[in-house]
């Protein structure tokens, strides 16, 4: 009787795999998973003055494993951590243990924050090396005895200070808690760590004041934090965050505090001068001046009409009398994500030349968005300045730190800004001269400087 050919081929390739499995079991059995172990010294003295500091501990693993290396203390079973359950490939390894473990607490003993590493105390510990298979239950262990000598173990550096405010922030250039400060006071040196986790667990380095104490220095150190707006960048999304601040002194200890920090309306502040299809950008007019329109420090007077006539947006030179009013009117729009804040006068206010917006009890703010008007012979930049926006437009938000109301053009919005300055101040060498205007982000930036510039000539009183 004849096999056929194929069960002959399958039946000898058996063979042959397990021929090769069992000489291969009898020229190299398999290792054990945990092939060895050892402590360089028997007792070490981890007070970092170079002698005896560290002991090195090898080890080698025949297969993918967890390892775990820990130190039991022989006067109360008391167990303390170098390696917990930590992935390891196959290898050999070798590590310095210079007395520092997973952090811990004594009896009776309270420190701030959460501490990372410390350093072990004094005393005499059987070490263990744990290993456990990656890819099943086989474990291996091995032992050793450890001596650790020294006086009373330092503690972990302190941050016995640590603090944010304010803790609600909206960096978005308003002049209102647009920076947060982190105020953080160590009581030994060390090194120190501070950062900001994001919704996405990455973690953000925050910046140390240069006025702070020295790096690695004891005593007071400062963090500004404003969400990189300053540096044109958008800040992280509108959200819970952690802020996060680790001590490591010289013996390798570690401490961590954390706190909340929320950001709310953030966002890069962006908002222009819109332009016109047909006719200028900004309309220039004139007419008489009229007593019921003079403001003071005391009392705004009465508001100009807006000049809305088609005819108005031409972009012809301006010629009118010395005492008349130039009247201006434009269109702002926020065009960003976030609310943008301004501060009167409102539009329609009508300036004496050499009136400023102080002159009315309107003084700058840091953060404040207001346009301006400018002529040649203006003694400072952009003098004459306007809400941008009438308060019916703006939305109101009160500070409830304060009371005070702030007003704030929202995003997508746009507004007509309009308003007058009386013209009383003839100089023959700059008449005529030209006006134009300018969107102002007070303490920050001038915006669109010198859009619908106009040649304005002004002609003597008869």
């Amino acid at each position: 009787m004849r096999f056929p050919i194929g069960l002959t081929l399958i039946s000898a390739l058996i063979v042959t795999v397990v021929v090769v499995v069992l000489g291969s079991m009898l020229i190299q059995p398999p290792r054990p998973l945990l092939i060895d172990a050892e402590s360089s010294l028997v007792t070490i003295s981890p007070n970092a003055d170079g002698v005896d500091d560290a002991t090195q501990f090898s080890y080698e693993i025949s297969r993918n494993a967890f390892v775990s290396l820990m130190l039991v203390r022989k006067s109360d079973e008391r167990t303390f951590y170098f390696r917990q359950d930590e992935r390891r490939s196959n290898g050999e390894y070798t590590v310095l243990f210079s007395g520092v473990v997973d952090g811990y607490l004594l009896p009776n003993e309270t420190l701030q924050g959460e501490v990372l590493r410390r350093l072990i105390p004094s005393g005499e510990y059987e070490w263990v090396l744990q290993v456990r298979a990656q890819d099943g239950d086989e474990t291996a262990e091995a032992r050793g005895t450890l001596i650790v000598e020294g006086d009373e173990i330092p503690l972990p550096p302190q941050m016995v200070e640590f603090t944010i405010a304010p803790s609600v922030f909206t960096p978005n250039q308003d002049g209102i808690d647009d920076r947060t400060l982190i105020n953080v006071y160590l009581d030994k040196e060390a090194e120190l760590d501070v950062y900001l986790i994001d919704l996405n667990n990455q973690r953000l380095p925050l910046f140390r004041r240069e006025n702070s104490r020295q790096i690695g220095e004891a005593g007071r150190h400062t963090y500004d934090y404003e969400g990189g707006v300053d540096i044109g960048a958008d800040p992280p999304p509108d959200g819970v965050y952690t802020i996060v601040a680790e001590a490591r002194d010289p013996m390798g200890q570690i401490t961590r505090r954390e706190s909340q920090l929320t950001i709310k309306n953030g966002g890069k502040p962006i908002a222009e001068i819109v332009g016109q299809p047909n006719g200028a950008t900004v309309i220039f007019v004139t007419a008489p001046y009229d007593e019921r329109y003079a403001s003071s420090m005391a009392e705004l007077g009465e508001l100009i009409p807006m000049p809305d006539a088609p005819e108005n947006a031409n972009t012809l030179p301006i010629s009118m009398k010395v005492g008349d009013l130039l009247i201006f009117a434009l269109t702002v729009e926020n065009y960003g994500a976030t609310p943008i804040r301004t501060s009167g006068p409102p539009p329609g206010t009508v300036y004496d030349q050499t009136q400023l917006a102080s002159s009315l009890a309107q003084y700058e703010q840091s953060g404040v968005w207001r346009v301006g008007i400018q002529c040649e012979t203006s003694e400072q930049s952009y003098p004459w300045r306007w809400a941008i926006g009438s308060p019916d437009e703006l939305v109101a938000e009160k500070d409830p730190t304060n009371d005070n109301i702030y007003y704030y053009l929202m995003p997508n919005q746009r507004a007509v800004v309009w308003g007058a300055i009386r013209m009383t101040e003839l100089i023959e060498t700059a008449n005529p001269q030209s006006c134009w205007a300018g969107l102002i982000h007070e303490d920050v930036d001038v915006y669109n400087s010198g859009v619908g510039q106009r040649e304005v000539e002004l002609a003597p009183i008869e």
